[in-house]
């Protein structure tokens, strides 16, 4: 049987996670830095992930601050994605606590009806529904010229893959998430639960330009010694993204999105940024259709995955924004 029939390996002549090799000189951070600057000249158009989007249902809104913004959005009569400000124009009353009825954002307050219309002060913004993820436009927070939809990065058909957000919440700033996925060198070490025998085959060269694309070969972890070699890319099309995309393996054409959206600060003046991870899992095998038919009992479970992953990531995020905030980040 030919290795395409066969998506599992067993994993020969494995060492001890202190004995892999090193790392560290090849994960430059000038190479990080190139890349994250890269990133962040990409223009975006003013549009942040808010969540996913079979959170906002049909009955009450979904909100969440972004950039220090109250922001609501929730289905029209029609099905359509509306939203707006998350607070209430007459004496400010929060609307992510108000319900939606026929399609109308109801204040609890006092009554305001909105239905997506500008109405008593109240002005709607520009949101957008990919079938995954639901964005806003904020063009006073992003200040920069406005797009009519935001960059959706080149998925599977949404009709055979199986999908799941995972959303979690970190102290830092949006460019410390994406610089945490823009080195791929940590993969192995810092998830040894998931990732072994990583080898970055590409990378950018330290000072080239218009270039961001890392290559990375690895092996997912099963069970024991069984393991499912990929390759995956990882690109940054906006400021905010990073997707990695499988191009060889089993699951070839998966996506995984990681979006990072500022949320403002805490009490304590700290930056605090959302994660949403969009995985869009795909693959040919006639088995993966009955997979897609169970999608209610795998998305717990892809998200878990995915939350045990974040756990090191966003620690990683943080350590790096702190260590800015004080003048001591050696990158």
């Amino acid at each position: 049987m030919s290795p395409r029939h066969i998506p599992l390996s067993l994993r020969r002549g494995a060492v001890p996670w202190e004995r892999q090799r090193p790392t560290w000189r090849d994960a430059k951070p000038a190479v990080i830095a190139q890349a994250l600057k890269l990133a962040q000249a990409r223009p975006s158009g003013n549009w942040y992930v808010v969540g996913a989007s079979r959170d906002v249902r049909g009955d009450r809104p979904w909100a969440r601050t972004v950039a220090g913004e109250e922001v609501v959005v929730w289905r029209g009569a029609d099905g359509r994605l509306v939203g707006g400000p998350g607070v209430c124009p007459h004496l400010g009353a929060p609307l992510r606590d108000s319900p939606v009825r026929c399609g109308t954002l109801v204040c609890h307050w006092h009554g305001l009806a909105l239905d997506g219309r500008p109405y008593a002060g109240w002005s709607p913004l520009p949101v957008h529904d990919d079938g995954v993820l639901v964005w806003v436009r904020l063009d006073a927070a992003g200040g920069e010229p406005p797009t009519d939809a935001p960059f959706v990065p080149r998925r599977p058909e949404r009709e055979r893959a199986l999908t799941a957000v995972y959303t979690g919440t970190g102290v830092c700033e949006p460019e410390d998430v994406v610089a945490n996925r823009l080195d791929p060198w940590h993969g192995a070490w810092l998830h040894p639960y998931s990732f072994v025998d990583l080898t970055v085959v590409e990378a950018p060269e330290d000072g080239a330009d218009g270039d961001d694309a890392f290559t990375v070969d690895v092996s997912f972890k099963v069970a024991g010694r069984l393991v499912v070699p990929v390759r995956a890319v990882f690109t940054a099309p906006e400021p905010r993204t990073v997707v990695m995309h499988l191009t060889r393996g089993e699951g070839e054409g998966s996506v995984v999105e990681t979006h990072a959206t500022p949320l403002g600060v805490d009490e304590r003046g700290r930056p605090r940024t959302a994660v949403v991870e969009a995985v869009l899992a795909a693959s040919d095998r006639r088995g993966f259709a009955i997979a897609r038919r169970t999608a209610p009992l795998l998305r717990p479970l892809v998200r878990a995955a995915a939350g045990r992953l974040w756990r090191d990531d966003l620690a990683y995020a943080e350590r790096r924004w702190r260590l800015r905030s004080m003048g001591r980040f050696p990158g």
